[in-house]
């Protein structure tokens, strides 16, 4: 599910469930939200880079267990009072958003859904070539999730964010730099190598500091993206279970395991 590994002051995190293209079920939400607990809080990990097991970075939610819980709802939860949290989604975001070390990114293959919107709340984040994200929402005839409808436009600017979620069209390594979403592109061989030597360069300086300027740098986006998750969790729980969700979600799962990225 998760493999952790220290590299000195880097714990690199490993998604691994490749057998389903990474992609998030319960246990992995929970198991990601307690990897970042645990990095925040140990005074020997000063970064902490996530990549992926096998060809994907990651499918996002495991949308076969969404159906098996009845159906789309805020990023993947199922029916009841309060779904998300039940799920364990929203508990891995806050996990995420409140993550005061430096986060980085080695995106090693396809990133849809939760593996393209992850990737904005990293702080470095390096794309092999080769490797394709894309935001299906509206596709599964849902909304944007992890605030992304906030982010993407901030980071890739308008039209880009517009297009991307407009479309849940494939955006490639060169158009993820160029547009913001990655820092640096790599050969698929160099992709770990190069990420955790950028790792390392920024754990070598001292902790406090690294911290203290993280939430310098994330200040003005605190409030932002507190009021985007709360008006994209709304609008998934209108959408859940309309017939244009259950429709898309009943195509999604009468296809071959090998195409989940689409």
């Amino acid at each position: 599910m998760l493999r952790i590994e220290d590299r000195e002051r880097v714990r690199l995190v490993t998604l691994s469930r490749p057998e389903v293209l990474n992609a998030f079920d319960t246990r992995m939400w929970n198991a990601f939200a307690d990897a970042l607990t645990g990095a925040a809080a140990s005074p020997y990990v000063a970064a902490v880079v996530v990549t992926g097991e096998g060809r994907a970075f990651s499918a996002g939610q495991d949308l076969g267990e969404m159906a098996s819980m009845g159906g789309l709802t805020p990023a993947g939860g199922s029916g009841g009072p309060d779904p998300a949290d039940a799920h364990g989604f929203s508990r891995c975001m806050d996990a995420l958003v409140a993550f005061d070390k430096p986060l980085l990114a080695a995106v090693n293959g396809v990133g849809v859904g939760f593996g393209l919107t992850l990737l904005l709340h990293c702080d470095v984040v390096l794309i092999a070539d080769g490797a394709r994200l894309k935001a299906p929402f509206v596709s599964l005839g849902v909304v944007p999730e992890a605030a992304s409808s906030y982010l993407l436009p901030e980071v890739m600017g308008w039209q880009a964010a517009a297009h991307a979620l407009f479309t849940a069209d494939w955006i490639d390594a060169q158009q993820a730099v160029a547009s913001g979403l990655a820092w640096r592109r790599c050969a698929p061989e160099r992709l770990l190598t190069e990420t955790m030597a950028v790792a390392g360069a920024i754990a070598a300086h001292p902790i406090e500091a690294l911290v203290a300027t993280k939430q310098l740098i994330r200040a003005s986006r605190v409030e932002p993206v507190v009021a985007a998750r709360r008006r994209e969790d709304d609008a998934f729980r209108r959408m859940v279970g309309a017939p244009a969700n259950k429709a898309a979600l009943e195509s999604f799962l009468a296809k071959p395991v090998d195409v989940r990225p689409d």
